[in-house]
């Protein structure tokens, strides 16, 4: 069985009295540790397919199944859980607070471990502090976003985003906003997951040479996978 299972799937906005048509019956499988790129033009669909493969929103029609579970029928609360406990984000914009250290960051999801156990306070700083250290901010602990370089802002997202654990780790344009060597250092330690960690790998991105990086690449063109 597939780690993700969409088959048919379509999504449609309603935009005042015209309706958007982000996808038109996509049909895909991930399998367990593989490392995928969504590709296509703006306007493709590939943001409205990673936020439905997220559980961050939920399809017009057809079924998607994560893990055994066809999670295209569950309620909000329920999509919240399975996001907590089977998906690391990262995004474009990093998504950091901008008063709170990198260690403060990285505790925040902490208050619930993946099998929803509380998880004490020591062992939120100690998975904090491993977790920093696995992106090389371990003499960054206490820097607030403004005293870190957009590509040691990623990092911590990357750390925040792994903090639990995840099978799976859904990063969207995550390369956008940084120069070429703090992208480099991000895609390196995305070959470290991939590679080191056995974690699930769904990237967003326009770049071709970013989605080189991946095993596979997904096209999308107005909402339908391109052959």
């Amino acid at each position: 069985m597939s780690l993700i299972a969409i088959e048919n799937l379509t999504k449609v906005y309603q935009m005042g009295e015209v309706q958007v048509h982000a996808l038109r019956g996509v049909s895909l499988a991930i399998e367990q540790g593989e490392w995928v790129a969504i590709m296509g033009p703006s306007g493709s669909g590939k943001s409205t397919l990673m936020h439905v493969i997220s559980c961050l929103d939920t399809p017009t029609s057809g079924a998607y199944h994560l893990d055994g579970v066809d999670v295209s029928v569950l309620k909000e609360n329920q999509l919240a859980t399975i996001r907590s406990q089977k998906i690391g984000f990262v995004f474009q914009t990093f998504n950091l607070l901008a008063r709170t250290s990198a260690f403060k960051q990285v505790m925040l999801p902490m208050q619930y471990s993946r099998n929803g156990q509380r998880v004490s306070p020591v062992e939120r700083k100690r998975r904090a502090r491993k977790a920093l250290e696995m992106v090389g901010l371990d003499d960054r602990l206490n820097h607030n976003p403004s005293e870190l370089s957009g590509g040691q802002q990623q990092r911590v997202a990357i750390a925040r985003a792994l903090i639990n654990d995840p099978p799976i780790l859904m990063a969207d344009e995550p390369t956008g906003n940084l120069d070429s060597q703090s992208g480099r250092e991000v895609l390196d330690i995305f070959h470290h997951l991939h590679e080191e960690r056995g974690i699930t790998m769904v990237m967003v991105t326009h770049d071709e040479a970013i989605g080189a990086e991946a095993q596979r690449v997904i096209r999308l063109f107005d909402g339908m996978i391109s052959k």
